[in-house]
């Protein structure tokens, strides 16, 4: 993918959008002389309803970045080059059948000033304080969008990351500022997707999310009984190790939920796994959707295009 000459980003993205170039200056150049455009786009972005008629969802993922989580399989930063990014999610948003995003404001602000975002989902990605590989990983501060940043630029819905560790009496903290979140959202009437693991260290001190069975179930348990409310959360969960496991873990909760995808490999075996494991879990009755990064904007086969439409061939 190479980036091409476009006029104003914010004039005449859109087509640069479609046609996959992304003209980095153009973006500079707004955003140097012209900041305001982003809030103005917001207001302009054509909406639509978080769901359709048939209930899927169906959103790309592109957050990490801002965690520092920048790889994908043994590629350390694959996902460091922004017009890179920007021009694979630009693809994967024009596929029929992808209903919108999920990032941090940069990224977003990238898309609005593209004209990327008409008729999508967009979803604010709310705590991004636990950088990977950090001592404080766990602590996952809410750096990120807030209730009332979504609310003002009109978008969709949030997401936030809940990891809890037993052995870290810091967890406690992040259950609360959690539960909080979700009053708030739910206070706007905005729909936000919890993301839950059980995790914890290896020796090294890595940070390792458990996907037993019962660690997913447990997870689940605890995230759907945070806030006030529950009218508008979403879970985002993780497919189990053993997928045959995934119909009775889904029985713990009625909120609805989408899959995540992950980082799954390198290889186009491992992606294949991945589909299989999604097909099974996305006939499960609260299962309504995907949202997946990395292993559709970085496939093993570079074909982003042909990696998102067999995702939403899932669906």
């Amino acid at each position: 993918m190479r980036a091409g000459k476009v006029g104003g980003a914010h004039h005449e993205g859109g087509d640069a959008a479609a046609h996959g170039r992304v003209d980095v200056s153009a973006l500079v150049h707004t955003r140097t002389h012209h900041p305001e455009a982003i809030a103005e786009a917001a207001v302009r972005r054509a909406r639509r309803p978080l769901v359709k008629e048939n209930g899927r969802l169906m959103i790309v993922a592109a957050d990490h970045p801002a965690r520092g989580a920048l790889g994908v399989g043994d590629r350390r930063l694959a996902m460091a080059n922004r017009a890179d990014l920007l021009e694979r999610l630009c693809l994967a948003l024009s596929r029929p059948g992808v209903d919108g995003v999920l990032g941090t404001a940069d990224i977003l602000d990238d898309l609005l000033l593209l004209g990327a975002l008409d008729h999508k989902v967009v979803m604010g990605s709310m705590n991004r304080g636990g950088l990977q590989g950090a001592t404080f990983e766990l602590d996952d501060r809410f750096t990120g969008h807030r209730p009332e940043d979504i609310q003002r630029l009109g978008f969709d819905a949030g997401k936030l990351l809940l990891r809890i560790d037993y052995d870290d009496p810091g967890s406690l903290t992040t259950l609360e500022s959690t539960a909080r979140a979700i009053d708030d959202m739910a206070a706007r009437r905005l729909p936000v997707f919890v993301e839950p693991f059980i995790s914890g260290r290896t020796p090294q001190g890595r940070v390792r999310n458990d996907l037993s069975a019962e660690a997913v179930t447990r997870s689940i348990a605890i995230a759907s009984g945070l806030g006030g409310s529950s009218a508008y959360t979403w879970l985002k969960v993780p497919v189990t190790d053993n997928p045959d496991d995934m119909a009775q873990v889904m029985e713990t909760s009625t909120l609805p939920a989408v899959l995540l995808g992950g980082d799954i490999g390198d290889s186009p075996e491992d992606q294949d796994a991945a589909y299989e494991k999604w097909r099974g879990a996305l006939q499960l009755p609260t299962v309504r959707g995907l949202v997946v990064g990395r292993s559709l904007l970085y496939p093993a086969d570079g074909d982003v295009a042909a990696a998102v439409d067999t995702a939403v061939g899932l669906l």
